[in-house]
């Protein structure tokens, strides 16, 4: 909200409050008694509705919190109504309008039951902004995305009723806003890029044909003046080319998630050519993911950013260690999941234990046409005894039917690699090492059945188990040494978070943008907007 408008609706909600509680007051000043019992009647009659605000009530004895002629209730009205027309700096829905009109039936409040109305649309206005405040607009993500398994945290919105009432209104809602710093860094980048976008946005859009060191004419001045709108570049008057702008090019490239080779090739140019207003939606929806997270990240926690396609290891805040990951690829069937959970223990030299999906999927039809098929693979009984190929007809079954299950023994060609990552969960996700490592080098790497993994798993595994011998990396390679399937426990479990965001602030406080995999932000950005969010309409 700008200065200007502040004072104007401060005087206004305190003016026209006090205009009302004057008019009752005069009304029933001749029986007070009728008066208190009149609102409290009232107040029960219209909060039945909302559980958390009828709750609040009934614990209070159905008292005021916001209609009372006092300078506590007076500074409540003034406060909340300031948050309200604040909300859209939020990424929320506009609800100054709303504040407006709650001011009006402020003012036409001419008694008890009008004062009653007044009080239980107030509190309902509170409870709807600090519950999408707190915990996100959208009430199911997996509504939105069946790959958007997050749980989001239950809210207990009596609390808010009674936060505002024994705490500074001012400092209590305040107190609302996420606290992460991933989030205040990002509102900070949203109300940043509002700013960019009503004084024009970057400019001329570049033309879209390849340029590189040595080149020279319109497109390099074009992509020249783009770059330095973006503050990738100081401003210039070279026309070509040069060492200055192809750094500038690798740095916008790193900030991208693109492949940093100082080329303005086509996906290099179509993301520089996004204009502001995209830009400010994947923040929205950043903060709108932010919102569902569970403010208690854990003091050391592991990262995986799904559109960054990295894992990383947090340490009270700070990256301790960061490695590249290969995602699901992007299919209905194996597209990563997002959620969170509890890493418990790793297993060196894993067997692979192929999921049931793939089995009948990719391997039985293959074993019907040459039983021999993937004979590096064990065929088990439900009793995990290997089954010798030669001794089964594979013709006969179908997906439904095929009784057995498949297994890859411990070795370096194992699909798992040498070492995995459990969080148990029923979405039979975890991170793992691969043989296939030629795919680390890929710019988007979405190439696996759904799991995680990793480049570095031998460093990330000595980076977990530090904490729980003085020579982790000696004490990996003895089980590894071995041969032998081995289930290592971790002293201390370490919280998984699976995210996904095409927008976050990095930690030297650079906003980076990444592309939209599994386009489960476009999604996300329709059901904000369904919502009433809103941006400028001015295009950057």
């Amino acid at each position: 909200m700008s200065p200007a408008r502040a004072p104007h609706i401060r005087s206004y909600v305190t003016g026209s409050l006090m205009a009302a509680v004057f008019g009752v007051s005069m009304l029933l000043a001749g029986d007070a008694t009728a008066s208190t019992t009149g609102f409290r009647q009232a107040v029960a009659e219209m909060a039945w509705e909302d559980d958390s605000v009828a709750a609040y009530y009934r614990e209070n004895g159905y008292e005021p919190l916001w209609t009372a002629d006092t300078a506590e209730a007076r500074s409540r009205r003034r406060a909340l109504m300031q948050a309200l027309d604040e909300a859209s700096i939020h990424g929320l829905p506009d609800m100054s309008v709303r504040a407006a009109n709650l001011i009006e039936q402020m003012r036409a409040a001419r008694s008890t039951r009008d004062l009653g109305a007044v009080e239980v649309a107030l509190s309902r206005a509170l409870v709807e902004y600090a519950t999408d405040l707190q915990t996100g607009l959208v009430d199911t993500p997996a509504s939105v995305d069946e790959g958007i398994v997050r749980v989001k945290r239950k809210v207990d919105a009596t609390e808010f009723l009674r936060g505002i009432e024994t705490a500074r209104p001012y400092a209590f809602l305040q107190g609302l806003v996420p606290s992460s710093p991933q989030y205040r860094a990002l509102l900070r980048e949203k109300l940043r890029l509002e700013t960019l976008l009503a004084a024009g946005g970057w400019g001329t859009r570049v033309p879209v044909t390849k340029m590189e060191p040595g080149d020279s004419g319109s497109a390099v001045v074009s992509l020249r003046n783009r770059l330095v709108e973006m503050q990738y570049l100081a401003p210039t008057a070279a026309r070509t080319y040069d060492l200055t702008l192809e750094d500038a090019v690798r740095r916008f490239q790193a900030e991208h998630g693109l492949e940093v080779d100082g080329v303005a090739g086509e996906g290099t140019l179509k993301e520089l050519n996004r204009p502001v207003t995209d830009r400010i939606k994947s923040v929205v929806v950043a903060m709108e993911r932010e919102r569902w997270l569970t403010p208690e990240r854990g003091a050391r926690h592991v990262l995986v950013n799904q559109t960054d396609f990295t894992a990383k290891i947090v340490d009270k805040g700070e990256v301790t260690f960061e490695t590249r990951s290969v995602i699901g690829r992007n299919t209905h069937d194996r597209r990563s999941p997002e959620f969170s959970d509890e890493m418990e223990h790793m297993v060196i030299n894993p067997s692979w234990y192929v999921p049931r999906s793939i089995v009948t999927k990719e391997y039985l039809p293959k074993l019907k046409n040459n039983p021999n098929a993937h004979s590096y693979i064990e065929i088990t009984d439900n009793r995990g005894r290997v089954v010798s190929r030669d001794s089964v007809d594979f013709t006969q079954f179908t997906a439904r039917s095929f009784p057995f299950a498949m297994r890859q023994p411990p070795s370096r060609s194992n699909a798992l690699g040498l070492v995995k990552f459990m969080f148990p969960n029923k979405y039979n996700i975890y991170l793992h090492d691969t043989p296939q490592k030629s795919l680390f080098g890929r710019e988007v790497r979405a190439f696996s059945h759904g799991c995680i993994r990793l480049q570095d798993p031998f460093d990330f595994a000595y980076a977990l188990l530090a904490l729980q011998t003085d020579d982790p990396k000696g004490y990996f390679h003895r089980i590894l040494n071995s041969g032998k399937e081995t289930k290592v426990e971790l002293q201390t479990k370490v919280p998984v978070h699976i995210i996904y965001r095409t927008a976050f602030v990095s930690e030297d406080g650079r906003a980076e943008f990444r592309r939209d995999v599994y386009g489960r932000d476009a999604k996300i950005w329709e059901a904000l907007e369904r919502a009433g969010v809103a941006l400028p309409g001015v295009q950057g």
